[in-house]
């Protein structure tokens, strides 16, 4: 046991104190999104939504979160990070406290069309931070306590919000969402300070390569649009499911998918430091998690029995564990040859792509061909996602770049 506790330490050594505070930044903001596992719930029940106009709403939150990315990116390039990551958490707070307020269909498309767009503005410029605070040896690492902090926020959110939702109602959410998001702002600006914050990988290109024309990661981002797609099924289609054909509870709900949180906030950080000695590459270890996604829907229709939820939510959890830190490493190296900004926009955006098509697709299959089907048709698009990373990986041996 002391052994494992040593490793355990060891993996988080030679991390910036920059990107701790990074970390903490992030978890408190997560902490606070715990309304967005509940959305797909508060609207078809409280606001007597239908599943149909559920998934049109939820494609809004995609198209915003597309939108937002690709503005946070271009400004990042030229305003820097530090500012876009200011407002977009401020403003973020402001808009999720008002979304409570919006009641009709048309006005919380708009409203979280809006929402989303300042909120994801967030994330290309935390991505180029990331990499700013990391040394080039750690950067896979410093991805991993992010999204750490991310799992941890994660952990804790559903579970809170399913007790919030129990002995209060859903504008209790709403109210911690906005706040979190004001109060990681304030840590922001006493911590983060460009006066403050140490650079450690300041990137300088004179002739920076465009994203848009470099071949393998092309093929790289329509591999994660698809790797998108299925993964936001937990995020929409999945509590649904876990209500209508297994009958759980809103505090159920919130300890399985908080579950998933605290198991990568245990392992993932133990288990990246040893594939990072293995000889496998990114692309590989991407694959191998991409398949693990799509394997734990398959299983779901293996039978009705409640404890299949559980395996099923296992695999994804170390997928996504696999998938992801390696995933971003991938995206980073490839931003080293031209504007970080546009690269880690582009990256970002394919989840965004991802939420547009995969929320809305997802919960129109799930009310016209029911959940069985839907989870097929979604491993048919994790077997074509591993198809485009497995010509990646040929591509990129045979072209040694």
């Amino acid at each position: 046991m002391k052994k494992l506790y040593t490793n355990y330490i060891d993996s988080f050594s030679g991390l910036s104190t920059e990107i701790w505070w990074l970390a903490l930044i992030t978890l408190i903001n997560r902490a606070g999104t715990m309304v967005i596992p509940f959305l797909s719930i508060y609207l078809t029940e409280d606001l007597e939504i239908s599943m149909g106009n559920v998934g049109w709403i939820m494609s809004c939150f995609g198209l915003g979160s597309l939108v937002g990315t690709w503005l946070g990116g271009k400004l990042t390039d030229s305003i820097g990070y530090y500012k876009i990551m200011v407002f977009s958490l401020l403003a973020t707070g402001f808009l999720f406290i008002g979304l409570q307020y919006l009641t009709t269909f048309k006005s919380l498309c708009l409203g979280i069309f809006f929402t989303m767009c300042v909120a994801d503005m967030f994330r290309p410029a935390s991505f180029v931070a990331m990499s700013a605070y990391s040394k080039s040896e750690n950067k896979t690492r410093s991805v991993t306590l992010i999204r750490l902090a991310i799992n941890l926020g994660f952990s804790a959110g559903p579970a809170i919000g399913g007790l919030i939702i129990m002995h209060l109602n859903y504008s209790g959410l709403f109210w911690v969402d906005g706040i979190t998001c004001i109060l990681a702002t304030l840590v922001l600006l006493i911590v983060l300070h460009p006066k403050k914050a140490k650079i450690q990988d300041e990137i300088k290109i004179e002739k920076p390569e465009s994203a848009y024309k470099d071949t393998p990661f092309l093929i790289f981002f329509m591999a994660m649009i698809l790797f998108a797609i299925v993964f936001f099924q937990y995020f929409s289609v999945m509590p649904i499911y876990y209500r209508e054909t297994h009958e759980l509870t809103e505090l159920q709900i919130g300890l399985l998918l908080g579950g998933n949180g605290l198991f990568i906030f245990l392992f993932e950080m133990p288990l990246i430091k040893w594939l990072e000695r293995t000889k496998n590459t990114k692309v590989s270890l991407i694959l191998f998690g991409a398949f693990l996604v799509g394997l734990s829907l398959i299983v779901l229709n293996i039978t009705h029995w409640s404890g299949i939820l559980i395996i099923g939510m296992l695999l994804m959890t170390i997928g996504e564990m696999i998938a992801f830190p390696f995933a971003h490493g991938f995206a980073l190296d490839r931003a080293k040859r031209g504007n970080q900004g546009e690269f880690m926009a582009m990256y970002a955006i394919a989840f965004s792509i991802g939420s547009i098509f995969g929320h809305n697709a997802g919960l129109q299959l799930a009310e016209r061909l029911g959940f069985d089907n839907t989870w097929s048709i979604m491993t048919g698009l994790a077997v074509l996602c591993v198809l485009l990373l497995f010509i990646l990986k040929v591509y990129m041996k045979k072209n040694l770049r």
